[in-house]
Formats: structure tokens, C-alpha cells, sequence
């Protein structure tokens, strides 16, 4: 029987993916640098696609995350709502944690 792996945290594997990201641009930039100071066009480029690709991943994390960002926020506007009109103060708290998160995630 296979043991199940627990689940990352979104927020976990948003982190490990961006550093993922700034790590392969870097090592992308190193080998463009490395490749055109001795010579090597194909180590050259080979980096350069490498940092292009890095970049292009990390717009589209980010990009993700603003949206997240944006769901997250108006869900916590609903909650706030919802919770002053029925007298839950536990959902008007939920709403504007939930604001607050999608604050920060647009930030990101």
C-alpha cells in the first residue's frame, strides 16, 4: 500500500515555483555570458532560451496569482456582506481575511 503524500499549500508551491523561476533565469543569464565570453554561440543561446523561458514562466505565475488575487478579494466583500446582513460575525471576519489574502496575492 502506498502512502499518501500530503498536499503542498498553494502559497508552498507558489514560492518553490517562483525561486525555481529566478534560479533557471540566472543560471539562463550565466550560460548566455559564459557562451559569448568563450566563443560558444549554441551554449549562448542555449542560455538565453533558458532565461526566456524562465521569465515567461514567472509572468504567467504571476499573472495566476493576481487573478487569484482578485477572486479571493471579492469573495471577502460577498462574506463581509452576507455576515453584516444576517448578524454572522464569524463570516464578516472570514470576508475580510479573505479580502485581505486577495490584497496581498494581487501584491505579489
Amino acid at each position: 500500500m502506498v502512502a499518501n503524500k500530503p498536499q503542498q499549500s498553494k502559497h508552498y508551491q507558489t514560492m518553490t515555483d517562483r525561486l525555481a523561476n529566478t534560479t533557471n533565469a540566472y543560471i539562463g543569464a550565466a550560460k548566455q555570458a559564459i557562451g559569448n565570453t568563450i566563443g560558444n554561440p549554441t551554449l549562448a543561446a542555449s542560455g538565453a532560451q533558458q532565461q526566456s523561458q524562465a521569465e515567461s514562466a514567472q509572468k504567467a505565475a504571476d499573472a495566476k496569482t493576481h487573478a487569484q488575487g482578485a477572486g479571493h478579494k471579492v469573495e471577502g466583500q460577498v462574506q463581509q456582506n452576507v455576515g453584516a446582513l444576517t448578524g454572522n460575525a464569524a463570516m464578516e471576519a472570514r470576508g475580510n481575511a479573505n479580502e485581505v489574502r486577495g490584497d496581498l496575492e494581487r501584491k505579489v
